[in-house]
């Protein structure tokens, strides 16, 4: 097919449903020229692969045969997220609550969404796609776990990137994670210290 034919990527998100209601109330000429260049990004960039390594959590949506939809949270370190390849991300499945709805849902429906957000820099990526699960694979486990993160790894969840887009920082609150906190509190407190020392040390001179 030519790629002047196929329709723009972004498409996945904007149904004939959501045109008509973009149309409505006037946002859909400032995607128009979007859509005329193929729509969104289809590859991890190298903008994107530099935000995934500094994300600490994100959202995985997914919805049964009949649609009814499932979010579930997936976090860790930066790095628990990782690429695979140009339109491929991992990421480890801890053991968690054994309700395994994502599991089932994906065992029915592969079409998902992942939403990661960055909330020290007020950042948010929405990534849509399909994805798998690899279960009984240790090789992969492995690949994809991380030695800082001691948590057990049941199964794998692979992602595979369709169209994906990053969109403004409105509404995101400012968090810190608590391990910065706490770094930046400690190098406080040993400031502290030393200017303490130093003074006790200046006074006792000028005695």
């Amino acid at each position: 097919m030519d790629k002047s034919t196929r329709n723009p990527s972004s498409d996945v998100a904007f149904t004939a449903r959501v045109k008509a209601v973009q149309m409505r109330k006037g946002s859909r000429a400032e995607f128009t020229e979007q859509e005329s260049k193929g729509g969104w990004a289809t590859t991890i960039t190298p903008r994107l692969a530099e935000y995934i390594a500094q994300v600490r959590t994100c959202f995985l949506g997914t919805a049964t045969a009949q649609g009814q939809p499932y979010v579930q949270h997936r976090g860790g370190p930066p790095g628990f997220l990782k690429i695979l390849d140009a339109q491929t991300l991992g990421f480890v499945d801890f053991v968690g609550n054994y309700q395994y709805i994502t599991t089932g849902n994906l065992e029915e429906n592969p079409r998902a969404i992942l939403f990661l957000i960055d909330y020290t820099r007020r950042r948010r990526v929405k990534l849509w796609g399909t994805a798998r699960i690899i279960e009984g694979d240790m090789n992969l486990n492995r690949k994809l776990s991380l030695d800082s993160y001691p948590a057990e790894a049941e199964q794998a969840i692979i992602f595979t990137v369709e169209a994906w887009d990053m969109n403004c920082p409105r509404h995101i609150p400012i968090m810190i994670p608590f391990e910065d906190v706490s770094a930046a509190a400690k190098r406080l407190e040993e400031r502290i210290v030393e200017l303490e020392t130093e003074n006790a040390a200046l006074k006792q001179a000028a005695r």
